[in-house]
Protein backbone atom coordinates (compact mmCIF):
# COMPACT_ATOMS: atom_id res chain seq x y z
CA UNK A 1 0.00 0.00 0.00
CA UNK A 2 1.43 3.37 -0.98
CA UNK A 3 2.04 6.17 1.53
CA UNK A 4 -0.66 8.21 -0.21
CA UNK A 5 -3.24 5.43 0.17
CA UNK A 6 -2.26 4.93 3.81
CA UNK A 7 -2.63 8.64 4.56
CA UNK A 8 -5.98 8.69 2.78
CA UNK A 9 -7.21 5.70 4.77
CA UNK A 10 -6.14 7.30 8.06
CA UNK A 11 -7.80 10.58 7.12
CA UNK A 12 -11.11 8.78 6.47
CA UNK A 13 -11.00 6.72 9.69
CA UNK A 14 -13.72 8.02 11.99
CA UNK A 15 -12.34 8.88 15.42
CA UNK A 16 -13.69 6.84 18.31
CA UNK A 17 -13.24 7.29 22.08
CA UNK A 18 -10.03 5.56 23.13
CA UNK A 19 -7.72 5.39 26.17
CA UNK A 20 -10.27 7.41 28.16
CA UNK A 21 -10.05 10.25 25.63
CA UNK A 22 -13.19 11.56 23.93
CA UNK A 23 -11.41 11.59 20.58
CA UNK A 24 -14.38 12.90 18.55
CA UNK A 25 -14.61 15.85 20.97
CA UNK A 26 -10.83 16.38 20.66
CA UNK A 27 -11.05 16.66 16.86
CA UNK A 28 -14.20 18.82 17.14
CA UNK A 29 -12.31 21.19 19.43
CA UNK A 30 -9.40 21.41 17.00
CA UNK A 31 -11.81 22.16 14.14
CA UNK A 32 -13.65 24.81 16.19
CA UNK A 33 -10.43 26.60 17.12
CA UNK A 34 -9.19 26.37 13.53
CA UNK A 35 -12.39 28.13 12.43
CA UNK A 36 -12.31 30.68 15.29
CA UNK A 37 -8.72 31.22 16.48
CA UNK A 38 -9.87 33.62 19.23
CA UNK A 39 -11.27 30.57 21.07
CA UNK A 40 -7.68 29.50 21.72
CA UNK A 41 -7.10 32.31 24.23
CA UNK A 42 -7.10 30.91 27.79
CA UNK A 43 -6.09 32.37 31.16
CA UNK A 44 -5.49 30.12 34.16
CA UNK A 45 -5.37 31.42 37.73
CA UNK A 46 -4.25 30.30 41.16
CA UNK A 47 -4.67 31.93 44.58
CA UNK A 48 -2.19 31.06 47.30
CA UNK A 49 -2.37 31.67 51.06
CA UNK A 50 0.46 31.36 53.53
CA UNK A 51 -0.40 28.92 56.33
CA UNK A 52 2.66 28.78 58.57
CA UNK A 53 6.40 28.39 58.26
CA UNK A 54 7.13 27.16 54.74
CA UNK A 55 3.60 25.83 54.18
CA UNK A 56 1.13 27.42 51.77
CA UNK A 57 -2.18 26.37 50.28
CA UNK A 58 -3.09 27.16 46.68
CA UNK A 59 -6.60 27.06 45.20
CA UNK A 60 -7.42 26.75 41.51
CA UNK A 61 -11.06 27.20 40.50
CA UNK A 62 -11.94 29.88 37.96
CA UNK A 63 -10.34 30.34 34.56
CA UNK A 64 -11.07 31.97 31.21
CA UNK A 65 -11.30 30.03 27.98
CA UNK A 66 -13.20 29.57 24.71
CA UNK A 67 -14.56 33.11 25.07
CA UNK A 68 -16.08 32.62 28.52
CA UNK A 69 -15.40 32.77 32.25
CA UNK A 70 -15.41 29.15 33.42
CA UNK A 71 -14.84 27.12 36.58
CA UNK A 72 -13.62 23.64 37.35
CA UNK A 73 -16.27 21.23 38.64
CA UNK A 74 -14.81 21.90 42.08
CA UNK A 75 -12.14 24.13 43.61
CA UNK A 76 -8.88 22.18 43.59
CA UNK A 77 -6.39 22.69 46.41
CA UNK A 78 -2.65 22.02 46.41
CA UNK A 79 -0.43 22.20 49.49
CA UNK A 80 3.23 23.11 49.29
CA UNK A 81 5.79 22.81 52.08
CA UNK A 82 9.39 21.83 52.74
CA UNK A 83 10.58 18.67 54.50
CA UNK A 84 12.10 18.93 57.97
CA UNK A 85 15.63 18.81 56.55
CA UNK A 86 14.76 22.07 54.75
CA UNK A 87 13.21 23.71 57.82
CA UNK A 88 9.60 22.79 56.97
CA UNK A 89 6.91 20.56 58.47
CA UNK A 90 6.49 18.30 55.41
CA UNK A 91 2.76 18.94 54.96
CA UNK A 92 3.10 18.66 51.17
CA UNK A 93 5.52 18.37 48.27
CA UNK A 94 8.10 21.10 47.80
CA UNK A 95 7.40 23.71 45.11
CA UNK A 96 10.10 22.23 42.88
CA UNK A 97 8.43 18.80 43.16
CA UNK A 98 5.17 20.41 42.02
CA UNK A 99 7.07 21.55 38.91
CA UNK A 100 7.97 17.92 38.20
CA UNK A 101 4.31 16.97 38.73
CA UNK A 102 3.17 19.71 36.33
CA UNK A 103 5.60 18.55 33.65
CA UNK A 104 4.69 14.88 34.13
CA UNK A 105 0.93 15.45 34.02
CA UNK A 106 1.20 17.67 30.94
CA UNK A 107 3.30 15.11 29.06
CA UNK A 108 0.98 12.29 30.15
CA UNK A 109 -2.08 14.17 28.92
CA UNK A 110 -0.36 14.68 25.59
CA UNK A 111 0.55 11.00 25.28
CA UNK A 112 -3.07 10.02 25.93
CA UNK A 113 -4.42 12.49 23.39
CA UNK A 114 -1.85 11.82 20.68
CA UNK A 115 -2.17 8.04 20.95
CA UNK A 116 -5.95 8.23 20.82
CA UNK A 117 -5.91 10.63 17.85
CA UNK A 118 -3.68 8.12 16.03
CA UNK A 119 -5.95 5.19 16.90
CA UNK A 120 -3.36 3.48 19.12
CA UNK A 121 -4.53 1.68 22.27
CA UNK A 122 -2.26 2.22 25.25
CA UNK A 123 -1.66 -0.54 27.78
CA UNK A 124 0.75 1.19 30.14
CA UNK A 125 2.48 4.55 30.41
CA UNK A 126 4.80 5.53 33.24
CA UNK A 127 7.21 8.42 33.55
CA UNK A 128 9.96 8.96 36.10
CA UNK A 129 11.16 12.53 36.54
CA UNK A 130 14.37 13.56 38.28
CA UNK A 131 15.42 17.13 38.98
CA UNK A 132 18.88 18.06 40.26
CA UNK A 133 19.24 21.20 42.38
CA UNK A 134 22.11 22.76 44.30
CA UNK A 135 20.93 24.72 47.35
CA UNK A 136 24.01 26.95 47.37
CA UNK A 137 22.04 29.30 45.13
CA UNK A 138 18.75 29.26 47.09
CA UNK A 139 20.57 29.73 50.40
CA UNK A 140 22.50 32.71 49.06
CA UNK A 141 25.85 31.01 49.51
CA UNK A 142 26.92 31.32 45.87
CA UNK A 143 26.13 33.72 43.06
CA UNK A 144 27.54 31.19 40.61
CA UNK A 145 24.85 28.57 41.25
CA UNK A 146 21.34 29.03 39.86
CA UNK A 147 18.39 28.82 42.26
CA UNK A 148 16.39 26.35 40.20
CA UNK A 149 16.96 22.94 38.73
CA UNK A 150 20.27 22.43 36.98
CA UNK A 151 18.64 19.78 34.86
CA UNK A 152 15.54 17.59 34.65
CA UNK A 153 15.34 14.12 33.12
CA UNK A 154 12.15 12.34 32.08
CA UNK A 155 12.18 8.59 31.43
CA UNK A 156 9.10 6.98 29.86
CA UNK A 157 8.00 3.36 29.90
CA UNK A 158 5.25 2.96 27.32
CA UNK A 159 3.40 -0.08 26.00
CA UNK A 160 0.62 -0.10 23.45
CA UNK A 161 -0.72 -1.65 20.27
CA UNK A 162 1.93 -0.14 18.03
CA UNK A 163 5.58 -0.58 17.11
CA UNK A 164 8.30 0.74 19.45
CA UNK A 165 9.04 3.45 16.88
CA UNK A 166 5.41 4.59 16.79
CA UNK A 167 5.19 4.63 20.58
CA UNK A 168 8.35 6.74 20.80
CA UNK A 169 6.89 9.16 18.24
CA UNK A 170 3.81 9.57 20.46
CA UNK A 171 6.00 10.67 23.39
CA UNK A 172 8.03 13.00 21.19
CA UNK A 173 4.86 14.58 19.75
CA UNK A 174 3.58 15.11 23.30
CA UNK A 175 6.85 16.85 24.16
CA UNK A 176 6.59 19.00 21.03
CA UNK A 177 3.11 20.27 22.05
CA UNK A 178 3.47 20.35 25.86
CA UNK A 179 2.71 23.75 27.42
CA UNK A 180 4.62 22.93 30.60
CA UNK A 181 7.65 21.60 28.70
CA UNK A 182 7.66 24.91 26.82
CA UNK A 183 7.41 26.91 30.07
CA UNK A 184 10.21 24.95 31.73
CA UNK A 185 12.60 24.92 28.80
CA UNK A 186 11.97 28.40 27.35
CA UNK A 187 10.98 30.37 30.41
CA UNK A 188 8.17 32.90 30.55
CA UNK A 189 8.07 36.55 31.68
CA UNK A 190 6.87 36.79 35.29
CA UNK A 191 5.85 40.06 36.92
CA UNK A 192 5.47 40.44 40.68
CA UNK A 193 3.42 43.17 42.34
CA UNK A 194 3.17 43.93 46.05
CA UNK A 195 0.42 45.49 48.18
CA UNK A 196 0.54 46.19 51.91
CA UNK A 197 -2.36 47.26 54.18
CA UNK A 198 -1.18 50.86 53.95
CA UNK A 199 -1.34 50.64 50.15
CA UNK A 200 -4.80 48.99 49.96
Amino acid sequence: MSATMTASKEAKRAPVPMNGVDTPALFATIDAVRAQPELAKFQFRAKSHWVSGTQSRCTMHGFYGAGNELTHVTAFTAVGDHPAVLCGADHGPTPVEWVLHALASCLMAGVGNVASARGIKLNKVEATLVGDIDLLGVLGLSNEVRNGYQGVSVSFVIDGDASPEELEKIVMQSKARSAVYDIVTNGVPVSIGVKTPAMA
